[in-house]
């Protein structure tokens, strides 16, 4: 049995519970882009993975991740040759795909499905889609992350895999298709498996409602950001965001314009005054 993932904190997650129940015991492969951010225009293309690629290391480029894109951490087209490969070998090997209801696992889970189309039948999809959990503190709750789920949890979770239907192996490459020919930047889930897209500044305006007329660092900005937005993406994106911002002259920064703990941000002093 092999699993897939696509956060990192997932596989630890997923590990943990295969200590209680070893029929669940298996490889767990992570797929470690996140494809619900960047440019995924005719995205099985070669030359469109090395668009993908570069706009990558803009992104990352003097901030807290330069380099991440070509220190070999990330090979998302490698990892599913591997796959494919083993697939191929063992014909009774299957694969499940984890999915919770976030942005990053649906398009990860659209990007990945059309190249499994040849094993209909060996793949299962478990996609915790507004199903009720109990956490730590024996409450119930919807999570948004496989992460967040107890190990025993997974136990339970087991129970909604399913295999890929063939009209999934059909309509959902023509959804990730359509996803495409958009040629937008941002992927939002607005429920179920539907991607909404939207502009690279989208997260600008919410980025706004947490800057205020003092001094605060960018690390500080973007932890409270996490905690509080509605609307949630990397801290990359939002650090490659900020600095977009700064550089159009929407803010006023001090410091080192390189990692979020370098430099320090304010409204513009006009944007201050009719704020207050």
């Amino acid at each position: 049995m092999i699993h897939i993932v696509f956060q990192e904190a997932d596989v630890a997650a997923l590990q943990k519970s295969f200590d209680l129940d070893e029929a669940m015991r298996g490889d767990i492969v992570e797929i470690k882009d996140d494809f619900a951010v960047g440019p995924i225009v005719d995205i099985y293309n070669p030359e469109a993975v090395e668009t993908r690629k570069q706009w990558w290391r803009e992104i990352l480029a003097g901030g807290d991740y330069d380099g991440l894109v070509d220190d070999g951490h990330v090979d998302d087209q490698k990892t599913v040759r591997n796959l494919v490969e083993k697939l191929k070998n063992d014909e009774q090997e299957i694969v499940w795909i984890w999915a919770a209801q976030n942005k990053h696992d649906v398009s990860g889970y659209y990007w990945l499905i059309s190249q499994l189309k040849d094993f209909q039948g060996r793949i299962f999809l478990l996609y915790l889609n507004n199903l009720p959990f109990i956490n730590e503190k024996g409450s119930i709750f919807y999570p948004e992350n496989l992460f967040s789920i107890p190990p025993r949890e997974f136990i339970k979770a087991k129970k909604l895999a399913r295999p890929v239907t063939l009209s999934e192996f059909e309509i959902d490459p023509d959804e990730w298709i359509r996803l495409q020919n958009e040629n937008k930047g941002v992927r939002i889930l607005e429920g179920g498996k539907k991607l909404v897209q939207y502009d690279y500044n989208f997260y600008d305006n919410h980025l706004m409602k947490f800057i205020s007329s003092d001094w605060q660092k960018a690390s500080r900005l973007i932890h409270t950001f996490l905690n509080k937005a509605a609307y949630k993406t990397g801290d990359a994106f939002l650090l490659w965001r900020l600095k977009g911002m700064i550089d159009a002259g929407e803010l006023d920064m001090q410091g080192e314009k390189k990692n979020m703990k370098d430099f320090e941000v304010k409204m513009k002093s006009a944007q201050a005054t009719i704020a207050e």
